[in-house]
């Protein structure tokens, strides 16, 4: 019988984290912290930029791989910046795994360090799939309160590329952009490239994005229950004033997240909201 996918519990840099390997050599690695993916190695390279000056001390928000931001996007309300979901420790479910694939959830539900910054009721789930070139990442949250729960979000993903300047993103031509770094509003063109910084929310493309990165390519598709495409990427003077980025680290990512920026999702006590991000390798 043909070898399976194979999972084991690892240690990178300090922290635990759970790896997903399929036998033609694809593999994952998820941090218990933040539930955030650190690495996605598919058709030999790797798809995701972790900055090597990233803390990792179970505390600091990681900086790179995918990030889980919730209750809150950026710095749109009370609570810590991306909300406080990236900073714990989520609970590991035991994968499972199949010829082809290999799944992994974990959770994290209301407890006393939640409720010092959010007086709710809650639980997040993060489902990841790994398949030969392809990765899903569902992040699912039911309201467990007897009361409304509003938030907003994102899978903040860090793409590896080898240098930003020369890639191309495609898929936003014609979707509403806000620029966030000179506050205008405008109509996305239909392939982006970056000089500078950049920081800009789209209306979701409804086709998904097609990242080019010379002979390299990544289709990055999104569940329409994300409402916006965040493109961000520092630009070399803002990211010397990043201490967990090294000075050329802006050269070599560029974060093409799921996101829902402007309008909250609220749910009912007892409903629950899913929203994916789906990755798959061209070339």
């Amino acid at each position: 019988m043909a070898a399976g996918a194979t999972s084991c519990e690892v240690n990178v840099r300090g922290l635990a984290a759970t790896e997903l390997q399929l036998p033609a050599g694809d593999r994952v690695v998820v941090a218990h912290q933040g539930a955030q993916v650190l690495s996605w190695q598919a058709l030999g390279r790797e798809r995701l930029y972790l900055s090597a000056q990233s803390a990792m001390d179970g505390r600091t928000a990681i900086r790179g791989g995918i990030p889980v931001c919730f209750p809150q996007f950026n710095r749109r309300g009370d609570l810590p910046k991306h909300g406080f979901a990236r900073n714990l420790v989520w609970t590991a479910d035991t994968p499972q795994l199949e010829q082809g694939q290999a799944h992994l959830s974990l959770h994290l539900r209301d407890r006393a360090d939640t409720r010092q910054w959010w007086a709710q009721a809650f639980e997040a789930q993060l489902n990841l799939v790994l398949a030969p070139g392809r990765l899903v990442i569902e992040l699912a949250v039911r309201n467990t309160d007897t009361r409304p729960l509003t938030f907003t979000g994102a899978l903040h993903s860090y793409f590896a590329v080898q240098d930003v300047t020369q890639v191309r993103l495609a898929g936003l031509g014609g979707c509403a952009e806000w620029d966030a770094v000179a506050d205008r509003h405008a109509t996305g063109l239909p392939e982006l490239r970056f000089a500078g910084e950049f920081d800009r929310v789209y209306a979701a493309a409804p086709r998904g994005c097609a990242l080019h990165d010379g002979p390299h390519t990544l289709a990055i598709e999104q569940d329409p229950d994300w409402a916006h495409t965040v493109v961000w990427n520092p630009g070399a003077q803002k990211c010397a004033t990043l201490s967990d980025m090294p000075a050329d680290g802006w050269r070599h990512m560029l974060c093409v997240e799921a996101a829902q920026v402007h309008e909250p999702v609220t749910l009912a006590p007892g409903d629950v909201w899913r929203g994916a991000q789906r990755l798959s390798v061209l070339s």
